[in-house]
């Protein structure tokens, strides 16, 4: 199957700038495997804000919102950088399977769960880290089935990431409102349409193979 059929479909990789950083990543002497641990470590970073900004109040709370959401943003660019510097860099190995999914999963989990508790709301925070762990897999399953990967939303990976992205920065400036707890609750209806959607078109192309 072709590789093209198992990435996730971004406008942002067909500009000049990320595939120029790529290659100076590989010029560093960085592999793709250790651009996809990094986001493992961006994502450590925006938890531990999210779990400081719990505990913390102004000036501090704000910051360390904004500090999460910069670090959401630096794991998507760890994320997007892995793959350019795996095939069009040349540079995929081996267990690169291993590395794309593993970490982005343990990334969601941390970015969710840790939302949860900067919002006020745990239980949130673990059922969207749940139900992001179970998107992906159908996408997983799909694709280990012999079909391309369905990377269709409304809350895949960067639906999920942009809404946190936002709700982090108002959050930072409405300190009185539930503004994490309200986008955990998006985020959970969404992957539950995701799921919903996924499992149809899953469904649909078994269909579709048996009658062939």
């Amino acid at each position: 199957m072709s590789d093209n059929l198992n990435r996730r479909p971004l406008e942002t990789r067909k500009q000049a700038w990320p595939r120029a950083l790529a290659h100076v990543c590989v010029g560093l002497g960085i592999s793709p495997n250790q651009m996809s641990v990094a986001s493992i470590g961006f994502a450590a970073l925006g938890a531990a804000a999210y779990w400081g900004s719990a505990i913390t109040e102004f000036p501090w709370r704000p910051i360390l919102l904004v500090g999460a959401a910069v670090f959401i943003q630096a794991r998507l660019l760890a994320n997007m950088l892995d793959g350019l510097m795996a095939v069009e860099e040349g540079r995929k190995t081996p267990t690169g399977a291993i590395y794309n999914e593993f970490p982005d999963r343990i990334a969601d989990a941390l970015f969710l769960v840790a939302a949860g508790y900067g919002g006020g709301a745990p239980a949130l925070g673990w059922a969207a880290a749940v139900l992001a762990v179970t998107t992906a897999y159908l996408r997983v399953l799909g694709g280990s089935l012999g079909f391309a990967q369905d990377f269709s939303g409304p809350m895949a990976k960067q639906h999920r990431m942009f809404v946190l992205t936002v709700a982090s920065l108002l959050a930072a400036c409405l300190p009185g409102l539930p503004v994490l707890a309200v986008a955990l609750g998006v985020i959970i209806l969404g992957c539950v349409a995701t799921l919903v959607r996924r499992t149809r078109r899953l469904a649909s192309n078994l269909r579709g193979r048996e009658h062939d």
